[in-house]
């Protein structure tokens, strides 16, 4: 099972993965621009452009696009996140020609047809309505906009209906121009593949990518706040955060298992006292996010309205107790569970090549499996209490909260536990 990377004349990467034991082969063009690279006037134009590239070209329609792939038994998509966005298709290894060309197709030859323009603004209009009416999801926005206020990090990727429903074609075209370019761009592939044959169909087909790096991104501070909106809801959904760690930084890796440790499954501290031991909760949980030159450390949990104080301040408890309370079994768990999904990912060739193309246009190439195991192993208790001190210890916390929340402790109270100041409530 070889990984082979070429680079393209216009920059574009090419990293394949051959596992000849499959039938199938995922691939996918990622592009190193998301939310984060938008202007405030564009905030929500990544994601529209995701959607647009699949309403037709001059060589197939909207529903031919979808009607190619589909009589094949494949199967197309995309997304849009804070850093990149990505298209990508599943099909049987002998139709990997036609998977790339539709991709390169709608990526360099999309006619952003006024009519179609008009109609998916209009559903993407809906799409924000409903996520305004699922506070579950809604609240990790207001949490990224008070760890990042005022910050291109910080808007929703959707965007707003005003933001959207003021794009034009040409806001779209000059959006694709600027970004949408060789040295910005990866194309992965995993399964059964012949990776030269690739290299030959990407060479051809991706010609139109100009061979230049993407815009410059304005960087990203983790400052901190909150962000409180009353409902009259069952429960109130709660996300609590303090500073992370860049994924290029040494600490990247001791983030995740700090994570995996407080709140990554049934055995993790805040399940096992939150929820098995205090009943406070349904299902509490950590994570650690990455990015360019920032990241944020938060846990997650929701609750009725009575319980939401004692859910917070046993939170809190239990971070505290972490900092200088870390195992060596605690830490064992963690990194296996670590590892294990590693090995799972190599399993799944949509994983895979998601994974590869990550690592691609975070690190420039692609990471030996033994080297990422490395690092996992190289973590030590003393190494995840000390992050863990630093997080929570530097800056200001963070807190989004949604429901019924007048129970939920203030910020200032939440960083008196530690020693902090607050950012200004938002």
């Amino acid at each position: 099972m070889a990984v082979e990377v070429t680079e393209l004349p216009n920059g574009i990467k090419v990293v394949t993965h051959d596992m000849p034991h499959l039938a199938s082969t995922a691939l996918g063009v990622w592009v190193g621009a998301g939310s984060r690279s938008e202007e405030a006037s564009e905030n929500g134009i990544s994601h529209l452009l995701e959607h647009m590239a699949f309403k037709g070209t001059s060589t197939r329609t909207a529903v031919e696009i979808a009607e190619e792939i589909e009589n094949v038994g494949g199967e197309v998509n995309a997304a849009t996140s804070i850093e990149n966005t990505s298209y990508y298709a599943r099909v049987l290894a002998g139709d990997v020609p036609l998977a790339l060309d539709i991709l390169a197709d709608i990526l360099q030859d999309s006619l952003f047809d006024a009519e179609e323009l008009t109609r998916e603004k209009h559903v993407i209009s809906q799409e924000i309505g409903a996520a305004l009416d699922t506070p579950e999801d809604l609240v990790f926005d207001h949490f990224q906009e008070a760890a990042f206020p005022g910050q291109p990090i910080g808007r929703p990727i959707l965007g707003s209906v005003e933001t959207v429903s003021s794009f034009s074609d040409g806001d779209l075209r000059g959006y694709l121009a600027k970004h949408y370019t060789g040295g910005n761009t990866v194309i992965a592939a995993a399964g059964k593949l012949d990776h030269d044959a690739l290299v030959e169909l990407a060479t051809e087909r991706f010609a139109g990518f100009a061979p230049t790096t993407g815009a410059a991104e304005a960087p990203a501070s983790y400052l901190g706040g909150e962000r409180r909106e009353e409902r009259d809801l069952m429960e109130a959904q709660l996300v609590l955060g303090f500073p992370g760690s860049s994924y290029y930084t040494d600490d990247y890796t001791t983030a995740q298992i700090a994570a995996s440790v407080l709140g990554g499954g049934m055995s993790s501290r805040l399940f096992q006292e939150v929820r098995e031991k205090r009943g406070l909760c349904y299902s509490i949980y950590a994570f650690h996010w990455g990015f360019r030159d920032s990241g944020v450390f938060g846990i997650s949990a929701a609750t009725g309205e009575t319980d939401a104080h004692d859910l917070v301040e046993t939170t809190l408890d239990e971070v505290g107790k972490a900092i200088g309370g870390i195992t060596e079994a605690e830490v064992s768990r963690a990194k296996a569970q670590l590892r294990a999904g590693l090995l799972m990912t190599l399993e799944s060739p949509a994983a895979r090549a998601g994974q590869l193309a990550r690592q691609m246009m975070v690190h420039g190439r692609p990471m030996p499996l033994d080297e990422l195991v490395a690092k996992i192993n190289a973590v030590t208790p003393a190494m995840v209490g000390d992050f863990l001190a630093r997080t929570v210890g530097t800056g200001s916390p963070t807190l989004a909260a949604i429901g019924p929340v007048s129970g939920v402790p203030s910020l200032s109270a939440i960083a008196a536990r530690f020693g902090t100041r607050p950012a200004s409530a938002a």
